[in-house]
């Protein structure tokens, strides 16, 4: 019996972590759009509080956007970790990167 011709297989794309650079540009459009996206509810509730709506409707906004704010550190946290693990030269330098990252967590969350 003939062995069944043999079909050229495609090497496995490795997964590869993207650019540092690309990376941060791609984050920092996230954060800017939390960002402004957050601006917006801030008119919002400036304009509630112009208006006289109850304090309850306006305090429930004022927790949404704090959500939205301390979420928004967060991601910009992530980046701060992320740099610290992609850019540092060594095993040392990457925990001693991590370890401020977890300074400013503490200092600021």
């Amino acid at each position: 019996m003939p062995a069944a011709p043999k079909t050229a297989r495609a090497p496995r794309a490795a997964k590869v972590s993207p650019e540092p650079s690309a990376y941060r540009t791609e984050h920092q459009r996230d954060v800017i759009n939390r960002l402004k996206r957050i601006e917006g509810q801030v008119r919002g509730l400036i304009d509630m509080v112009e208006s006289g709506r109850p304090c309850e409707d306006v305090a429930q906004q004022m927790s949404a956007a704090r959500k939205a704010m301390e979420k928004t550190f967060y991601r910009m946290m992530a980046c701060t970790v992320m740099e610290a693990v992609t850019s540092s030269a060594s095993e040392v330098d990457t925990f001693r990167e991590v370890e401020r990252s977890t300074r400013i967590l503490e200092k600021y969350a």
